[in-house]
């Protein structure tokens, strides 16, 4: 088996050139191209909740960027949700990168395994100084702090009873479970 890995520059061409059917999900990992499973009803509405919820800081203290591309390093990941450091563009002219990042959220319902083992590891090494893995299945989030080359220097399991913070913004873990 022969593997072709293509750069970030090339994703964005064979995107525009429209090589790719609109609806088709990708992100680009390491040179690799991976297609995501499509969304379901009760992860598009806990992504929803997430966006009601962070709606207040924008424009003024973050962007809100969901289900859209934010480039770490070598790759185009889509984070469910990323506050970004506000921008008078709102990054229309260019991605958001890595260090642009304030906040990212993966809501895992399929895609825990994926989002902990691949995901958290290139958002610690692009910088992204906090990271959200909602997991839907198992009940809890986990919250990563302190990016490192490895991995995230701190990483706590919130449960149902207990209540995550950003921003000045509240939010039971029960909601979003």
């Amino acid at each position: 088996m022969t593997r072709h890995r293509i750069s970030l520059e090339e994703f964005h061409r064979m995107v525009e050139a429209g090589v790719f059917p609109e609806d088709l999900r990708l992100e680009l990992v390491e040179g690799e191209l991976l297609e995501m499973s499509p969304i379901g009803k009760r992860h598009a509405a806990k992504v929803a909740r997430l966006t009601a919820l962070f709606s207040p800081l924008v424009p003024h203290k973050a962007i809100l960027f969901v289900q859209n591309p934010l480039v770490v390093r070598d790759s185009e990941l889509y984070p469910d949700l990323a506050l970004l450091q506000p921008r008078s563009d709102f990054y229309e002219e260019g991605l958001p990168t890595a260090e642009d990042a304030l906040l990212v959220v993966e809501v895992a319902e399929t895609s825990f395994r994926y989002d902990l083992e691949v995901k958290v590891p290139l958002y610690a090494q692009g910088g992204v100084p906090e990271v959200w893995v909602v997991d839907l299945e198992g009940r809890r989030v986990l919250v990563h702090r302190e990016p490192r080359e490895g991995g995230y220097k701190e990483v706590r399991t919130l449960g149902p009873r207990d209540t995550l913070a950003f921003m000045g913004v509240e939010i039971p873990v029960e909601e979003l479970l």
